[in-house]
């Protein structure tokens, strides 16, 4: 029997794996708002020791934060990347995406925004560039940029790490039946935020980051995932899954079964309106 996808104004495949019934209204795919982590030096009470780039952060939000660590005007990280003389693989076309790799940098000689860069770019290399995951790649298929790209949306997706294999393997069955991924995390790519309400009306936005109108994967990772999602990216679960929802939290049900799955999604739907109709708890202190 042809697999295919379920007519687009039916449903949609939201950030973090939930499965919303488009008829029933638009879904906030939630997500916090990033604030650089910065930890102080305990000689200079207002300056900056390190600069922690958490799992998943975008570039823009990477540059803010350098922007911001070293005391910089806003957009002078982002204008310094064609001096940074970053050592990019070739399908990146010098974009950074996906290669600012999560991690702690030290920031006690006074580095330049070219100098941060490069250090999260030589670390993501060194990760990347090892056997274990060119090896990896090469059995599933790919290079080490699309396993980067792949990894970027389980980061994005994944409610939980224990998630993250199994939402990798939801990314290759789709693109092996040649499915649309239906990610909304590549749609708030595409339109440059975090939390919002994605609608009908996002998911015709032209772009080719928009994974309900073009095949495929994006043309660039959509963040800079951690070591959990290329892992899993490199390592998917074995499963024959083509849908996920996260039916409330710490209940995220994954199946091939397209019935199951609408079920599955109305009980989510459920879960939402009784969220909405509940009043508030009262705060105590």
């Amino acid at each position: 029997m042809q697999m295919n996808t379920p007519p687009r104004s039916t449903i949609r495949l939201t950030r973090r794996g939930r499965l919303a019934l488009i008829a029933t209204g638009a879904v906030v795919a939630g997500t916090a708002v990033a604030v650089p982590l910065l930890s102080m030096d305990s000689h200079e009470e207002k300056r900056p020791a390190t600069l922690v780039v958490p799992e998943g952060w975008r570039a823009s939000q990477v540059y803010a934060a350098v922007d911001k660590a070293l005391a910089l005007p806003v957009g002078t990280t982002k204008k310094a990347l064609p001096t940074a003389g970053l050592k990019l693989p070739a399908d990146a076309e010098g974009n950074p995406e996906g290669y600012l790799y999560p991690a702690t940098y030290p920031l006690d000689k006074k580095p330049t925004p070219e100098a941060l860069l490069a250090q999260m770019v030589d670390r993501a290399n060194r990760k990347f560039n090892g056997a274990p995951i060119a090896a990896g790649a090469q059995r599933n298929a790919m290079n080490v940029y699309q396993a980067v790209t792949i990894a970027s949306i389980v980061q994005a997706e994944a409610a939980t790490k224990a998630d993250m294999g199994k939402v990798a393997r939801v990314v290759f069955n789709r693109l092996e039946r040649g499915m649309p991924l239906q990610m909304d995390s590549t749609v708030n790519y595409a339109l440059n935020r975090a939390a919002v309400r994605t609608t009908v009306e996002d998911t015709r936005v032209e772009s080719p980051y928009n994974s309900y109108q073009r095949m495929g994967l994006p043309p660039t990772p959509i963040d800079n995932p951690g070591e959990a999602a290329m892992q899993a990216a490199i390592n998917p679960a074995p499963g024959d899954w083509l849908y996920f929802v996260t039916v409330k939290p710490g209940d995220t049900r994954f199946t091939a079964d397209y019935a199951e799955h609408q079920r599955n999604v109305a009980e989510f739907n459920k879960n939402q309106q009784r969220a909405k109709t509940s009043p508030s708890p009262s705060k105590t202190r």
